[in-house]
């Protein structure tokens, strides 16, 4: 995902508020078990960690890093590591409450977690990134591990950032033991153990939610217009797989520009344009530069958002005129937004089961550092779309059998899987 979004009005609630707000109101409607509520209310572990970095020109500085555990009733703890000035404790409490849900949806044996540094990476040299990055896996220390707690990339980390947790953390090991712990991250490059596909598995996911969602109602994605907010690794490669299918790609927004063809725009050419300005699409000239506030405006059938959290609200929901909207991003839209899209009847395909094609495809990075195999990307498309495909239809039936929105019946979903689990295993004494 990409941090690159337009200033807007501040929302009314937090990330974290947001993520309360929809299990608590699920909760009562499942009539979840009060003591079990009690614990999925809080997080297990929030890890706060300050550390020192010598910069380039030899300065001591100090940065502080976060790491927060929510639940791990079904496996190991599993989330995102993102590097961006706003992340904060709240933002990573929030993010591993979702994590929890989405891999509970998945049906994976994981839990949730979230954690970064509080920092702008632009600020920074690529050798002071490597030396923050491994200073922050240093003092992390024993908080992570390939069976306890296993990062991924997020927003603003890539594969070389896992790359190097994954070298700083097996250095701290015995060489007998050491290669036996490649699997503490996912998202590596395929040289280090990386995953065929896994770079593109989120967009993916995204790309296969709105093609079942359609084909539910007999419609293909041909022909089908649509926006994207964030034209980072999810927003690209949404982009890509849904323009080749043959839906037409008429704006994109990030925090420099917001940009507007009527006729499309060109996906790879976007791009080439992006990549070398940090994924920003300011000055590409095939298409014209609009207002930031006329962006959710736009007619088109869909829209995605995967930049950040929070950015459809109650100040900007009810000029939206898609119908559908695809969340790419983790809480994209905040419980005032939601409200108002759903009076006016748009279907939101809601974080959890949207964009869980990135975990999804961490898991069997996981599965396949664990038994020492190497799958092709076709294989592991194909394991992405059986694993997404059975989650969406349970969803879809939900919806359908409860007459309820699809975030509603993920979440019972989620929380159920969570609940069954609990009450089958019971609480320690």
């Amino acid at each position: 995902m990409n941090n690159l979004i337009p200033t807007m009005e501040a929302p009314k609630k937090s990330m974290y508020e947001t993520v309360l707000d929809q299990f608590n109101s699920t909760a009562d409607a499942i009539q979840l078990n009060p003591d079990i509520k009690r614990i999925l209310s809080l997080t297990n572990n929030e890890i706060i960690v300050h550390f020192p970095v010598k910069m380039d020109n030899g300065e001591i500085r100090i940065f502080k890093g976060y790491r927060v555990q929510h639940n791990n009733i079904l496996g190991p703890y599993k989330g995102g590591l993102r590097y961006h000035p706003s992340m904060d404790i709240n933002d990573a409490k929030a993010l591993a409450m979702w994590m929890t849900w989405k891999t509970s949806l998945a049906g994976l044996p994981y839990g949730g977690a979230k954690g970064g540094i509080q920092i702008d990476p632009r600020d920074y040299s690529d050798g002071e990134l490597e030396r923050i990055t491994r200073r922050f896996t240093f003092a992390l220390g024993e908080n992570i591990g390939p069976e306890y707690d296993i990062p991924a990339p997020d927003v603003n980390t890539n594969e070389q950032t896992m790359a190097w947790i994954a070298d700083t953390y097996m250095s701290t090991k015995a060489p007998s033991v050491r290669a036996n712990n490649k699997h503490v991250v996912t998202g590596k490059p395929i040289g280090t153990g990386g995953l065929a596909g896994r770079d593109r598995a989120t967009g993916y996911g995204v790309y296969l939610s709105l093609k079942l969602y359609y084909a539910n109602l007999g419609e293909a994605i041909s022909g089908k217009t649509f926006i994207v907010q964030g034209f980072g690794n999810v927003g690209y490669w949404a982009s890509h797989f849904l323009t080749k299918e043959g839906a037409r790609l008429i704006s994109v927004q990030d925090a420099h520009a917001t940009i507007y063809s009527k006729d499309g725009i060109d996906v790879e050419k976007l791009s080439a344009h992006s990549k070398p300005r940090m994924n920003s699409v300011q000055g590409f000239g095939s298409a014209m530069e609009i207002p930031a506030a006329d962006f959710f405006t736009l007619d088109c059938d869909f829209i995605i958002p995967a930049a950040l959290g929070n950015q459809i609200t109650a100040a900007n929901a009810a000029s939206v005129k898609a119908k559908v909207i695809a969340e790419g991003a983790n809480g994209p839209t905040d419980s005032a937004g939601e409200k108002i899209l759903l009076e006016k009847g748009v279907v939101i395909i809601p974080d959890i089961l949207c964009n869980s094609g990135g975990v999804i495809g961490s898991y069997y990075e996981w599965l396949q550092n664990r038994n020492g195999e190497i799958w092709s990307m076709e294989e592991v498309l194909v394991k992405i779309e059986k694993k997404l495909s059975e989650a969406f239809a349970k969803v879809h039936q939900i919806t359908l059998e409860k007459q309820i929105d699809w975030r509603t019946a993920a979440y019972i979903l989620a929380i159920q899987r969570i609940e069954t689990a609990y009450l089958q295993r019971g609480i320690f004494p």
